[in-house]
């Protein structure tokens, strides 16, 4: 885990067919600012940021996306940069 200013990076290491599950159980948690998807070789293949208040009609582009990249990797690496809890500190 990495922190900078008021955020931090988790990283999980997926295959293929657990990419999409995985994006849609960060973005239903809620404190996610920027997913990034890293591919075997460690180069950036999908970014995206996420704003407060995204709904279905907006993430749908991205789940399409997601899908798409599913059925071309097969090992890739997810970084979710998350805004740090203010009042856990």
């Amino acid at each position: 885990m990495t922190q900078k200013d008021n955020s931090y990076q988790e990283s999980f290491k997926v295959s293929g067919d657990e990419i999409l599950t995985k994006i849609k159980e960060i973005i239903k948690e809620g404190n996610a600012r920027r997913i990034i998807i890293k591919n075997e070789k460690d180069e950036i293949i999908m970014e995206f940021p996420l704003t407060v208040g995204a709904i279905g009609i907006v993430l749908a582009p991205i789940f399409a996306a997601v899908g798409t990249l599913t059925a071309l990797a097969t090992k890739c690496t997810i970084i979710v940069e998350k805004k740090v809890d203010e009042t856990k500190k």
